[in-house]
């Protein structure tokens, strides 16, 4: 029996599964972010890689260098090599000289020859000059004190802008000094007499050394005049250069204390270490 014809029914068009393109996206993504991670890991490999590279052509340079250097310290080398090595051996003696001390570089002068010695001697020069500057200095500068004990020793006291020096005491008029060396001792008395004597006015510098008998350093003489009632103030200064020890005291002594004028910028005793 014949069915009556007709017509085939379409067939279904086939689509991806949902599930299939998340699969596909998810790998893409993570191959994307693979391929990132892998490129930037790369171009770090590849920059320490030229950083050792540079490295490496550095050494070679500097070994290269001393090479050279060590080339034109021989004196055969001097002779076979067509290198400049004068210029080589100087720019070798300025980078010794750059990380150096001080002192080694002077030591590394004078073994270059009499030619250069110019330098470290102006470093010896230099070198005393900058301690003396940042020392203290050893002086004292006191004006005269009237003293009610009876005595000859004139006393002293601190001024305003007089130096003082923790090396140099003073005790009951006499100056001490802790520092052997040479030291310049001055002291200016200033003195009124209101009666004519034939005695002059005398001041004296001693040096008083314990359990020894005091040495005169210096003496100073003025006549003692007078203008009727009036009182004549004079004056008598006294200085000099003394070798002194460690623990030696100086004084200043006169003829009658009772005479001296006390007045500001009269009487003074000073001493410092030249």
């Amino acid at each position: 029996m014949n069915e009556p014809y007709g017509p085939e029914a379409p067939r279904p068009i086939s689509s991806t599964s949902p599930g299939n393109m998340k699969m596909f996206m998810g790998f893409l993504t993570v191959f994307i972010v693979v391929q990132a991670i892998g490129t930037v890991l790369f171009c770090l490999y590849l920059h320490m890689k030229m950083d050792k590279m540079e490295e490496v052509l550095n050494l070679n340079e500097d070994y290269i260098f001393l090479k050279k250097v060590q080339k034109c310290q021989t004196a055969e080398g001097q002779k076979t090599t067509l290198l400049d090595c004068e210029k080589i051996i100087k720019g070798f003696q300025n980078i010794q000289c750059k990380d150096r001390p001080v002192k080694e570089q002077s030591k590394f002068e004078m073994q270059r020859g009499p030619e250069h010695h110019e330098h470290p001697r102006l470093t010896h020069k230099n070198e005393p000059s900058v301690a003396a500057e940042k020392r203290e200095p050893i002086a004292v500068h006191l004006a005269g004190q009237q003293s009610s004990k009876a005595g000859s020793v004139l006393e002293w006291k601190e001024t305003m802008y007089g130096p003082t020096s923790s090396l140099i005491s003073n005790k009951e008029g006499k100056l001490k000094v802790e520092e052997e060396g040479l030291y310049y001792i001055y002291s200016q008395v200033s003195f009124c007499t209101r009666e004519v004597s034939s005695a002059p006015f005398t001041i004296y510098i001693y040096l008083h050394i314990p359990k020894e008998e005091d040495r005169l350093l210096l003496k100073g003489q003025k006549t003692q005049s007078t203008l009727k009632s009036l009182c004549e103030l004079q004056s008598i200064r006294v200085g000099g250069v003394f070798n002194l020890r460690e623990d030696d005291m100086v004084f200043v002594n006169v003829t009658d204390s009772t005479k001296v004028k006390y007045s500001h910028g009269n009487t003074y005793f000073g001493i410092f270490k030249l």
